[in-house]
């Protein structure tokens, strides 16, 4: 049964227009209540945004295998194959381009939100949510990948750090407009690389292994803890109360920089 939410879905509703999105971004809705997927649609393409409708878990991963989305907003709930499986096999897959993913969970599901964001989902939205916050959170997702979108392919910048990979080189923006070059170890280098790469996604451990050190790794995966605070002291003004490398509890580390 459709959900009430606060607001239509015509133009007496509040929410403009958006200028069309770079690139016609692509959104996979992945929802089996036709109701709520349609809805989703409508919002979404009133926004000029390209989306199709799958509604099984297994549909999903098909068309993110040939596709590739930009963005996919994913159900918790799923037939076939549950909305926390296909989050963890599509970031098990190695594929040119790494979707956001927005999971869709019902209240009181927070056990289930948490474990979501630990296997790679970007952001969540709880039902009944209103088309407004609907595009705010598809929007706030895209940002970041837009944010670099005429930059090179491995080069990384925030407000206050620059990470070229071709150069091996990390630097840190000086309030006086001058540029610090940062004194990194190769693994304090590749962490900080992994979190500019995507600003905002939260990273458990076991994701953060698979990066650093791929099949090669053997022991205790809180040795990241260890990598985290090395590099929190090369980069954070206060250790204690870090602005960029933040905690998120009971799930990993996320990199803000805004």
């Amino acid at each position: 049964m459709l959900k009430t939410y606060p607001c239509d879905l015509s133009p007496s509703c509040g929410m403009p227009r958006s200028p069309l999105p770079p690139s016609f971004m692509n959104i996979l809705i992945v929802e089996d209540e036709p109701e709520i997927a349609q809805l989703i649609r409508e919002t979404l393409e009133r926004e000029s945004f390209i989306c199709q409708i799958v509604s099984d878990g297994l549909a999903a991963l098909e068309i993110f295998k040939r596709q590739q989305p930009d963005l996919i907003i994913l159900d918790l709930m799923l037939p076939k194959l549950d909305g926390l499986e296909v989050c963890t096999r599509i970031r098990q897959t190695s594929t040119p381009k790494d979707p956001y993913i927005l999971m869709l969970t019902a209240k009181g599901e927070e056990i289930d939100r948490v474990i979501g964001l630990s296997t790679g989902a970007d952001d969540y939205l709880v039902k009944p949510f209103s088309p407004i916050e609907l595009v705010a959170r598809v929007r706030a997702l895209l940002r970041r990948s837009l944010r670099h979108g005429g930059q090179q392919k491995n080069l990384y910048q925030t407000q206050h750090f620059t990470v070229d990979l071709d150069r091996h080189i990390a630097t840190r923006n000086l309030e006086n407009q001058s540029e610090e070059t940062l004194e990194l170890t190769t693994l304090e280098f590749n962490l900080l690389s992994t979190f500019m790469s995507y600003p905002g996604r939260v990273w458990s451990r076991s994701q953060l292994i698979d990066k650093l050190w791929g099949d090669n790794f053997f022991g205790d995966e809180r040795v990241v803890d260890t990598h985290i605070r090395r590099l929190r002291k090369k980069i954070e003004p206060d250790t204690a109360n870090p602005t960029f490398i933040k905690t998120v509890v009971g799930v990993g580390y996320k990199f803000e920089d805004q």
